[in-house]
């Protein structure tokens, strides 16, 4: 089997992110009276907006897809083709969730690996990693006027599954296993935990006031 080269490997797997993420952002339009260009928005901003919010925080400028216009034609015609597909047919009712969990995947593991190059250190490269998995599709809900689905108890381990992600992703690099084992561990931990999350609705414990407690009785006397 042979195995591409880091800089290839990099290069797919970010593509892959971009579409993934792009096709979420279209999805995430549909029904919502949303005309082509608020679904290119919405598939730019899920595609690129975690990314962009890494690069200047790592004060990595131009941001990416300024430097390399590609990953916008990338986007621009993964959502493109999910708007005239789902226009013709009704996608399935979980592909924003699958979708999504793949791109989670894909930006998790170059946000961590981005970092980690700028020499971040661990538990700032975990957090960027985060960051660039989770950003966009937070973005693109609050142009919806919803609650992000990263806060949300139904969605389930979203930005969990992304920390554990990343976290075994340093962690195999930090023992000199050679790449590309370590980001595909990485990337296959942060999908299988968000998948395993989505299929037997595990969740973390939801932050909620105690019910009131009943006053107590007021005997009246005579």
């Amino acid at each position: 089997m042979t195995i591409p080269s880091p800089s290839t490997f990099s290069f797919l797997l970010e593509h892959f992110g971009v579409a993934v993420s792009a096709v979420a952002g279209a999805v995430a339009a549909r029904g919502r009276r949303v005309d082509l260009f608020g679904v290119m928005v919405l598939a730019l901003v899920t595609a690129l907006g975690g990314g962009t919010i890494r690069d200047l925080c790592l004060g990595a400028v131009p941001v990416f897809w300024i430097e390399d216009p590609l990953y916008v034609a990338t986007a621009v015609c993964a959502g493109l083709a999910t708007f005239l597909l789902a226009r013709r047919r009704d996608p399935p009712m979980n592909l924003l969730e699958i979708a999504d969990a793949f791109g989670l995947a894909f930006f998790t593991m170059v946000g961590t690996r981005k970092s980690l190059s700028y020499e971040s250190g661990v538990v700032a490269a975990i957090a960027l990693g985060t960051i660039t998995g989770v950003a966009g599709g937070i973005v693109r809900d609050v142009l919806l006027n919803e609650l992000p689905l990263v806060f949300r108890k139904e969605i389930r381990l979203y930005a969990t599954a992304a920390m554990l992600g990343a976290g075994l992703y340093v962690g195999l690099l930090r023992l000199h296993l050679p790449e590309p084992w370590p980001i595909l561990a990485g990337m296959l931990t942060t999908l299988g935990v968000r998948l395993a999350a989505i299929r037997w609705d595990w969740s973390l414990p939801v932050f909620e006031a105690a019910p009131p407690t009943a006053p107590p009785s007021v005997q009246l006397r005579d």
